[in-house]
């Protein structure tokens, strides 16, 4: 395993780079290529880095680690599901839960809308897990999370002409929105619910609350990549945020050539 200078002691000082995981650093649902992984932990010989990804720490481990490397010891900072669940140097920080903010009668009221709107909807195919109950969120996919990778692909372009997700959080906005909730559309498949600023915005409390550590660090500079940055997508709300410096990519390749410009790295 390599090492790496303590944070204090990264040679661009005062510096985090902050990556989304689908679409930036991996293809949707696909696994990081070798190339990625050797160019990030090159990037984290200078500057501090970490992962904010809106799925949980199970996928984050799939996509990024491997059955002998945890993918918390590949990152400085691993922030799943926005940050409410998240790690420091490999050490677990405090969590929040979505379900003690909105409730259990609130939550079954929400799961039961959606289980019928998504029964009554036309669309080509329908898989299973359309509802998916995270820590900090709950995510909802009109085809089905078991969709395979050419169904995901099809989906995607199929809700790109038809809308399906914006109107289906439309009316979701419409029917729940006194409750505080952020309905954000990411990667191919489906969609957030979570309480309003518990979007990617989240993990950046944790960046600050590193200035509070004894010798700890007050990352003045903080680059986000995501290529889920339009309104309305899940990266918009960190990418447009004051305390951070976007970048909005393409996929994995454009992330990379990205980082090496901005970083002199080969």
């Amino acid at each position: 395993m390599a090492s790496y200078p303590p944070l204090a002691d990264r040679p661009i000082k005062n510096t985090i780079c902050l990556f989304d995981v689908d679409g930036t650093l991996t293809p949707a649902r696909l696994s990081a290529s070798p190339e990625m992984l050797a160019l990030l932990a090159a990037l984290r010989q200078k500057v501090a880095i970490g992962f904010v990804g809106g799925s949980d720490l199970v996928k984050q481990q799939e996509q990024l680690g491997s059955p002998s490397v945890n993918v918390t010891s590949l990152f400085d900072f691993c922030f799943a599901e926005n940050g409410l669940t998240a790690y420091r140097l490999g050490e677990q920080l405090p969590s929040n839960s979505f379900i003690e903010y909105i409730g259990e009668a609130q939550y079954k009221e929400l799961v039961r809308f959606v289980l019928h709107y998504i029964a009554d909807l036309d669309i080509p195919v329908k898989r299973g897990t359309f509802v998916e109950f995270r820590n900090g969120m709950v995510n909802v996919s009109p085809v089905g999370r078991n969709a395979s990778t050419q169904e995901r692909n099809d989906y995607e372009k199929y809700d790109q002409a038809h809308g399906i997700r914006k109107e289906f959080v439309a009316k979701l906005r419409e029917r729940f929105g006194h409750l505080g909730l952020t309905f954000s559309i990411g990667g191919q498949i489906s969609f957030d619910v979570f309480p309003t600023g518990w979007d990617k915005t989240y993990s950046l409390q944790h960046v600050a609350d590193e200035a509070k550590r004894p010798g700890g660090v007050d990352y003045t500079t903080i680059h986000f990549f995501g290529d889920k940055t339009f309104v309305g997508g899940n990266d918009y709300e960190i990418y447009t945020d004051s305390r951070t410096i976007g970048h909005a990519v393409t996929g994995p390749e454009d992330t990379m050539a990205e980082v090496k410009k901005l970083f002199d790295l080969e």
